[in-house]
């Protein structure tokens, strides 16, 4: 079970920096098909695995991966949990199966919801996991964080501490599976690596004037993902292979970032605040909302914009690559866009360009007109 004096609170110590991140990364065509090279190379290979997947699609995948495994003598049992936003219930009902199974590591097969529930099970059974994604929607597939509603559900019942996660031990992204997936995820994993460009400006503005710690090599990787993703959006096209490699190189940078940071701050600042009230409308208002990196893109247009930054530019890249640039475009409501904006900034205590006391109705609406995502 869970152990509060884990390896993890060292990055707490007074005078020590401490990054954990993946001992193996592989990506590319067919890098599914080395997992049993990876396991071997973490001296897994004689130990019994549970693969957590999805219920459809991407059970079908972990399947292929259970097969490959027991091809070569390894065992693993498969455990399907329920798509969408992951519920702090299959979490608990992950655990305990990996307790009867006896598991000795975790391998997840799927999309953020599936490596969430999975990484979080895995830290409460002080095990390591393995992050096979089988898209690229955002950078949760490399980082130690955890969905913003799933964390906030652990921390309500349970406690900080039982929040916190660890980054994957290895990293196999096979670019032939991912590039297969839905369009809009690809699209997503771009909008989420573009609002970096706004996290960082962030992050710099709170170490000036709250005296928060920095990390100008978190900083840097979390920006050289978002300018990879920038540079190339005239070529990141779905179901192109070279596009998927792109974006899965990036959303891994900006997942390192994280664990150099010890925190998310690199990769999330007030247009993840606002991406995070939206969900927090969706859960209880029953406003709709979008995918993760859809709305972020859409929050890192309006922040660039307070930031005096260069907001079209930014539009552009975005519109490039086929991201929503306006509400109507990603399906959301100009009340919904306009609410979210004047909550961001009591989403989490972190000093942003929204300030301690946010925008007022008025002056977030004339900021979603100025910038066109709204009319």
């Amino acid at each position: 079970m869970y152990k509060a004096d884990s390896i993890r609170h060292i990055k707490s110590s007074k005078g020590i920096d401490f990054i954990q991140s993946a001992r193996y990364i592989i990506f590319g065509s067919k890098a599914m098909d080395r997992i049993t090279d990876i396991l071997t190379l973490l001296g897994l290979g004689k130990k019994t695995g549970i693969i957590i997947s999805g219920s459809t699609k991407t059970y079908r995948i972990g399947l292929d991966v259970q097969s490959k495994l027991d091809s070569e003598g390894f065992k693993a049992e498969i455990i399907p949990v329920k798509s969408g936003i992951p519920a702090l219930k299959e979490v608990y009902r992950v655990e305990k199966a990996i307790g009867l199974a006896n598991a000795e590591y975790v391998i997840a097969v799927g999309g953020g919801s599936v490596i969430d529930i999975a990484k979080l099970a895995a830290v409460w059974r002080n095990l390591k996991y393995i992050s096979v994604p089988t898209s690229a929607a955002h950078d949760g597939i490399a980082s130690p964080s955890i969905s913003f509603l799933l964390k906030q559900e652990v921390e309500r019942t349970r406690g900080e501490e039982w929040s916190r996660c660890e980054a994957p031990i290895a990293i196999i992204a096979d670019t032939e599976v991912i590039m297969n997936a839905p369009e809009v995820t690809l699209i997503s994993g771009c909008g989420d690596l573009i609002s970096k460009y706004v996290s960082v400006k962030d992050w710099i503005l709170a170490a000036k004037l709250k005296d928060e710690p920095f990390s100008e090599y978190a900083a840097s990787l979390a920006l050289l993902s978002a300018r990879l993703v920038a540079s190339h959006a005239a070529e990141i096209k779905p179901g192109l292979e070279e596009s998927v490699r792109i974006v899965v190189k990036s959303l891994i940078g900006s997942g390192m970032a994280i664990s150099i940071a010890g925190s998310s701050r690199p990769a999330s600042g007030s247009e993840h605040m606002f991406s995070h009230a939206l969900d927090l409308l969706h859960k209880e208002k029953g406003y709709k909302n979008a995918p993760h990196g859809i709305q972020c893109g859409l929050g890192a247009i309006m922040m660039e914009y307070l930031h005096g930054g260069n907001w079209k530019r930014l539009r552009k890249k975005l519109k490039i690559i086929g991201c929503p640039v306006t509400a109507t475009e990603a399906g959301l409501s100009e009340e919904a866009v306009v609410k979210a904006l004047t909550i961001a900034h009591k989403i989490r205590n972190r000093y942003t360009i929204l300030g301690e006391s946010g925008l007022s109705e008025n002056a977030a609406r004339k900021l979603a007109m100025k910038t066109g995502v709204i009319e």
